[in-house]
């Protein structure tokens, strides 16, 4: 039955998580039958709320500039079933390596609706992706122009990347739009190569793309950006990237996605031409909200600070050691605890610290612990520090859980090794 009064930590799982007979249930599933099921720790994703999610940029974008088009920033989930879910609700894919653009067209994306990114990308990967038949190459920087014209046979569509010289209140690893930013191209460059592309019988110039960076509130921002754009002249296409923040905590700011379309449509209107079409290349945003992760308590330390130290680690989420993000943790059956506690992983490194401060109700070995909003990069950048293993991918939908990525294994990490028989003793 589920309870009359909801804890405030529901605010931060995905929409439709509730708590039933005393415990989280992540879209009618219990937590404690998840775990149960496929062991911990493990990334769990409400696939209902992530289609929900899905649908309200998909469908908020085009009701607000009809000419219009969303692209999954895939490398915030690049799992082959998230690829599938958003092929299947008609949204386009943007990959930025060849392992993505891999993983996309297994999971059923149409190449045509796939653009490409990265400020470094090779003459084998331009070859991966135009043997592809991509729809849209995002270029970079001068020499991809020069690359592109030795390697397209017949003509590729591309948009030029401006760097519009915009700061961002978001971790400096995550700003991508200030004037030293490794992404992109100054007003001079950037001239140059609308210039090249022009004048090339080969590339066939579509318009221009602009990325300030992940994890962004400031909705002036994002505006900024957009008029930068249209100091370039006019063109057909506008790729106005993405980089919404998304609430990981409580004292994150609340700014819905109805608030960024608002904003960066009003832009398009004050500053780029009515008949364009519009691009946006949500990720974190899209894809955060919808992923928990499920971790089992191992142990607790007390005495001084309280350490609550839970099966997983950095392995899974680098979030907090590479950018210090903050994130919120309950118990699964048990939420309105006083206990101040830091969550530890496993990991052989004084920085594997998920959570420094979070209050839990007296947790004790055996308890399972729940991070929600980590949908979003945990999997990407997921390693094997100490040879952790890489965690499963739960789907979970209307009360029926999936799984869509398998556990790894330790004859994974030993599957590429290359092994040099030992020396014999001379004799």
């Amino acid at each position: 039955m589920q309870s009359s009064e909801q804890p405030a930590i529901l605010s931060l799982f995905p929409e439709g998580s509730s708590v039933v007979d005393g415990e989280i249930a992540i879209s009618g599933v219990h937590a404690s039958d998840l775990a149960a099921a496929y062991g911990t720790p493990a990334y769990i994703v409400d696939e209902s709320a992530l289609r929900q999610r899905i649908r309200h940029y998909r469908d908020g974008l085009s009701l607000r500039w009809p000419n219009s088009r969303v692209y999954f920033a895939s490398k915030a989930f690049p799992a082959t079933a998230v690829y599938q879910v958003m092929s299947e609700e008609g949204i386009g894919i943007d990959v930025a390596g060849g392992g993505e653009l891999v993983m996309a067209l297994a999971g059923g994306a149409d190449p045509r609706d796939i653009l490409v990114h990265g400020n470094a990308k090779t003459d084998s990967d331009l070859k991966m992706v135009l043997d592809a038949g991509v729809g849209l190459i995002i270029v970079d920087n001068l020499h991809e122009v020069d690359q592109l014209t030795a390697l397209v046979q017949g003509t590729q569509d591309v948009l030029v990347r401006i760097r519009p010289n915009v700061d961002t209140d978001t971790h400096e690893a995550m700003s991508t739009g200030h004037g030293d930013s490794k992404f992109g191209m100054g007003p001079e460059e950037t001239r140059r190569a609308i210039d090249m592309i022009q004048r090339s019988k080969d590339l066939r110039l579509r318009g221009l793309h602009v990325h300030i960076g992940s994890q962004v509130f400031e909705l002036d921002a994002f505006s900024e950006s957009i008029k930068a754009l249209s100091e370039f002249g006019e063109f057909e296409i506008y790729d106005l990237g993405g980089g919404l923040g998304e609430r990981h905590s409580y004292d994150d700011p609340a700014v819905s996605v109805d608030d960024y379309l608002d904003a960066v449509v009003q832009a398009a209107k004050d500053f780029l031409p009515p008949s364009s079409r519009i691009i946006l290349e949500p990720g974190r945003s899209l894809v955060a909200r919808a992923g928990v992760t499920m971790y089992r308590v191992v142990n607790v330390k007390r005495g001084g600070k309280t350490l609550v130290a839970v099966d997983g680690g950095m392995a899974d989420n680098l979030e907090v050691s590479l950018y210090g993000q903050r994130f919120e943790a309950t118990l699964s059956n048990r939420f309105h605890g006083e206990e101040l506690v830091s969550v530890v992983g496993r990991h052989c490194e004084s920085g594997d610290e998920l959570i420094d401060g979070v209050h839990l109700d007296s947790p004790a070995a055996g308890d399972l612990l729940l991070m929600p909003v980590t949908g979003a990069y945990c999997f990407t950048m997921a390693n094997n520090y100490n040879g952790s293993l890489r965690l499963p991918v739960v789907f979970v939908s209307d009360g029926v859980p999936r799984l869509v990525v398998r556990r790894e294994t330790y004859e994974d990490l030993l599957a590429r090794d290359v092994l040099v028989p030992p020396l014999q003793p001379k004799r």
